[in-house]
């Protein structure tokens, strides 16, 4: 089995999902060369978006299929959202998470309540692939990561991929699902690599993954954090502390039963998470075990989150702002001694 970066593997997806279904189509901007394709030859396939993840659809599909839209998140996601009403399906890129307010009404009001207002007789199938994630040097407006703003909204499925196998499988189920789901890609995973089948083989929604399995202790990690989480189970291993880390990888669905049966199999739990602590994915879950897994505990669920600040654009105080693995190293063995 070869290996691909999440960059690739999410395009592979993206590829065999359209070859499958001609009613698959992207839109976003500059993922199909932007406003200058026609001026200069062979810029249709220059972007592919701002990290060039969709590079090659547009040649492949053409601009019927592979659209560029203009700056205008509200108007775009409003006619996706019409798209998949009749029929389509379309893939919305937001270049960037950070810009959801600007079509967060098309989410909340319109694509996330369609099939309830309409008794179940209207579907909604698209999929909004976003940009989350700090540690690029990008400033407070392009590194949040908001995903926790989605998660809360009935109707909308939420998705994030920590590896490029999961990545291009849950993309693969997102685009075949007849809700709106909303797919988050770190920017600082894109590429990581690991071995991916060629394959179009779909990851079903609401199943977490084992990434490690352990006894003494449960970190349940979100997205990147499980990078940082696995680093430190290294370090925690040599001091005789064996963790078992679970990564959700999607939080609408929630595998809840599989954060309950490791934290009951360790009776310690630290929950790890990137983004903001009031109202995030980190609290939803910490309440889900006081509530549900209290009798299983052997001490308090902790939460090792971001502060409650914008990311910073300053380097230092950017990987200062990151649950890195030496935070997690220290949060484990203080709630173990504890």
């Amino acid at each position: 089995m070869r290996e691909l970066t999440i960059k690739d593997a999410i395009n592979e997806a993206l590829h065999q999902a359209m070859e499958a279904d001609p009613d698959v189509i992207l839109m976003g901007e500059d993922i199909a060369g932007g406003g200058g394709r026609d001026e200069h030859p062979g810029a249709m396939d220059a972007w592919g978006g701002p990290f060039g993840v969709t590079q090659g659809l547009a040649t492949r599909f053409g601009r019927d299929r592979v659209m560029d839209t203009t700056i205008a998140e509200a108007g775009f996601f409003g006619a996706a959202v019409g798209a998949a009403m009749t029929g389509l399906r379309p893939v919305v890129e937001l270049m960037y998470v950070d810009f959801a307010g600007v079509a967060y009404d098309q989410l909340l009001n319109q694509a996330a309540k369609v099939r309830y207002m309409f008794g179940g007789k209207q579907r909604v199938p698209m999929v909004v692939r976003t940009v989350v994630g700090a540690g690029f040097r990008a400033g407070a407006e392009h590194s949040q990561t908001l995903y926790s703003l989605f998660t809360h909204v009935p109707g909308l499925k939420t998705v994030a991929p920590s590896s490029a196998a999961d990545a291009k499988g849950l993309l693969l189920t997102a685009i075949q699902d007849d809700d709106p789901v909303v797919f988050f890609e770190h920017k600082r995973l894109y590429m990581t690599k690991e071995h991916v089948p060629e394959e179009a083989v779909p990851i079903p929604f609401g199943k977490a993954k084992i990434v490690r399995a352990g006894k003494d202790l449960t970190i349940v990690a979100i997205q990147r954090a499980v990078q940082f989480a696995q680093e430190a189970a290294e370090a925690l291993a040599v001091l005789g502390i064996d963790v078992e880390i679970i990564d959700p990888r999607t939080y609408s669905p929630l595998d809840e039963s599989a954060i309950l049966t490791s934290v009951a199999k360790t009776g310690h739990v630290l929950i790890v998470d990137e983004s903001y602590p009031r109202c995030g994915l980190a609290t939803d879950i910490a309440a889900l075990i006081a509530d549900q897994g209290f009798d299983s505990l052997k001490g308090p669920v902790k939460r090792l989150t971001a502060p409650h600040t914008p990311v910073p654009f300053s380097p230092p105080l950017e990987d200062a702002y990151l649950p890195l693995a030496p935070k997690i190293v220290a949060a484990a063995r203080a709630l173990l001694r504890a």
